[in-house]
């Protein structure tokens, strides 16, 4: 009896080693455990990294906790390893397009990310093994890039090691290392115009691609971005006229119109316009005409205010409207007057101081554009 419960007992104590699920406890050696994501333009960087403190360890941890050069760890299978660029396991940092990092190129992928560290000098490693536990069996052979970059000495510590995004453009970012009194900064660069157009091309080859929006949202960017035209123009059409999915209206025919313009069809897109005008809401309209305001075309501009105003009499918007074409003609008087009708209409305080300023600027006889 006591020999079997001397083995039942044996049983339990070595349960956790044969392989029984371990219960969930906090990252060893006091360190946290984190994950920082951005987007930069539509190419997705995420970086996954355990964070090791300073505990008190201040003016002691680089060259000496954290060693400079590749050095032999003592476990695994490298001899001259770099620094893990963390904590505990491999951190990992993962770009969903292809990238550049300090200006070399990088293919899309999750790589293991590791740093020799040196006093004015530090190579950033980006292996394609991103599974190894920390630096402890990195192999050169596996590199798929390396760069040089200069660490940048901080005046403020940081405790606990993060990764931030800084300096950040549709296209490009500097993503750093912050730890101690050390900052270990490197730039990645996406393209993200023609990354984004290869992602409408094949998006809208999927159910995405079955409303007018998704077309006439893919040829806008284009005519925003000035590039690739003739297939923008394309994609408009079929916001318009696409079987199942086309739709005639103010935002389909204005967004052709202004892809016909860009491409010097100025009386294709004036014509578009013109049949656009008559379909818009009361605010496409007015944004609209305070666009062409913007662009120096008054003519144009008083035309569609004028048509507002006609197809919503007595509104805010239009009244306001008309009040701004009549001063860009140089009628003050009759600005004056249909600022004034607006004034009682204001929707909110804004508007209305608004509206008031307006009114105090046409009795100095000056432009409220």
């Amino acid at each position: 009896m006591r020999k079997s419960f001397m083995l039942l007992l044996l049983s339990f104590v070595m349960a956790p080693f044969i392989g029984f699920p371990q219960l969930t406890t906090a990252p060893p050696g006091g360190n946290k455990k984190a994950t920082v994501s951005e987007l930069i333009g539509v190419t997705q960087v995420m970086i996954d990294y355990s964070r090791p403190g300073v505990k008190g360890r201040e003016g002691k941890i680089w060259g000496q906790l954290v060693g400079f050069g590749y050095n032999d760890p003592g476990f695994g299978t490298s001899k001259a390893a770099p620094w893990r660029a963390g904590a505990n396991e491999n951190t990992t940092i993962s770009f969903s397009t292809a990238v550049a990092i300090e200006g070399q190129p990088l293919a899309a992928g999750k790589y293991g990310f590791h740093i020799a560290v040196g006093e004015n000098e530090c190579t950033l490693i980006f292996s394609k093994n991103s599974t190894s536990w920390g630096s402890f069996f990195y192999d050169e052979k596996e590199d798929a890039l390396r760069v040089k970059v200069k660490p940048v000495k901080t005046d403020g510590s940081v405790e606990w090691l993060k990764y931030e995004f800084l300096n950040q453009t549709d296209s490009s970012a500097t993503i750093a290392l912050m730890w101690e009194k050390w900052m270990i900064p490197f730039s990645v660069r996406a393209d993200y115009i023609s990354t984004q157009m290869e992602m409408f091309r094949n998006e809208l080859r999927t159910n995405k691609g079955f409303t007018w929006n998704a077309w006439n949202q893919a040829a806008d960017f284009a005519e925003k971005h000035n590039v690739h035209l003739q297939e923008a123009l394309s994609w408009a059409d079929y916001s318009i006229s696409g079987v199942f999915v086309g739709e005639k209206n103010f935002v389909t025919l204005s967004t052709k119109a202004a892809i016909l313009g860009k491409l010097n069809r100025v009386a294709e897109a004036e014509a578009i316009m013109k049949e656009a005008m008559p379909l818009a809401t009361m605010n496409q309209l007015h944004q609209y005409a305070r666009s062409l305001l913007n662009e120096g075309k008054i003519k144009e501009a008083t035309e569609a205010f004028q048509l507002n105003y006609k197809k919503h009499p007595s509104e805010f918007t239009t009244l306001v409207g008309m009040s701004r074409a009549l001063s860009a003609s140089g009628d003050y008087k009759k600005a004056l007057e249909f600022a004034q009708k607006g004034l009682p209409l204001a929707p909110d305080k804004l508007n209305k101081d608004s509206v008031e300023k307006m009114i105090a600027m046409l009795r100095e006889r000056k432009d409220i554009n």
